[in-house]
């Protein structure tokens, strides 16, 4: 098994807003003055009715008044939802509530399932192209309920977290103490270690985050993500690199013992 997804537009917004055009022409109305009607500009219409945006619910409403459409464009809300994770991570996330153990090096960021609810708005917000509001919240409700996986105490979950995560004040100096001492409270609990990876010159780490997966049947999963993409695999030999390069840097990692007073340290402005 080996998926690699790019990320496009969920095809909801691809055939909604392909209605939206097609009864649009039907009912011969321009997109000039559609997007008058709803009081949006050209462009903006556009990009809904080829799909690169969500529709909103007021060009639905707009359009189905205007095209005569009866309901039957307005109906297409309930599919317009925002969708809880990216396209490109759903697999992955699916691998991941099934999981007996997860091993995650983040270099650059907390890991998802140990972020706070700060953490995880400060970094939704910060996407680019911006996120709408509706989505930021759907998908740090859908990232919080995720930590319930820490819950699960015959799960093991390993994190490695570079130091450069540690010291970028995400969401501000209060949100991003209280993200640490966060940090501190979940490695207390059985199944889950955290340790620091400090800034150690040339490592195998540099090459970006990974994550590698036990499933219940004794599979063994890798997954890399990137900017646009992610990339899942259970090939022999790319799961045995992985492997080998986690193990490296779990060698130039602090130990448990030393990575807290660690973070306690970075927590107190040290």
């Amino acid at each position: 098994m080996s998926t690699e997804v790019n990320s496009q537009p969920p095809i909801a917004w691809r055939y909604c807003g392909s209605q939206i055009k097609m009864w649009r022409a039907g009912a011969g109305v321009g997109r000039d003055a559609l997007a008058k009607e709803a009081g949006y500009d050209y462009e903006y219409v556009k990009s809904m009715e080829n799909g690169r945006r969500r529709p909103t619910l007021r060009l639905l409403q707009i359009a189905d008044q205007v095209c005569g459409a009866g309901g039957k464009l307005v109906a297409a809300q309930e599919y317009l939802k925002p969708e809880p994770f990216p396209t490109f991570s759903q697999d992955f996330i699916r691998y991941e509530s099934e999981a007996i153990s997860l091993s995650t090096y983040e270099p650059l960021l907390i890991p998802g399932l140990l972020q706070t609810e700060d953490t995880a708005r400060s970094l939704l917000k910060a996407h680019w192209p911006p996120l709408d509001d509706e989505t930021v919240e759907e998908r740090v409700t859908a990232r919080l309920k995720r930590q319930d996986l820490l819950t699960k105490q015959t799960r093991s979950f390993s994190f490695v977290i570079g130091e450069s995560a540690l010291r970028n004040k995400v969401g501000g100096a209060e949100a991003h103490s209280s993200q640490l001492r966060h940090l501190l409270t979940v490695s207390q609990q059985r199944n889950v270690t955290v340790q620091v990876l400090p800034v150690v010159g040339a490592h195998p780490g540099l090459n970006g985050p990974l994550v590698l997966l036990e499933t219940p049947e004794h599979e063994h999963v890798g997954y890399e993500e990137g900017q646009t993409a992610g990339v899942l695999y259970s090939d022999p030999n790319r799961v045995s690199i992985a492997t080998q390069r986690h193990a490296m840097i779990l060698r130039l990692a602090l130990s448990l013992s030393e990575s807290a007073p660690f973070i306690g340290k970075v927590a107190e402005g040290q």
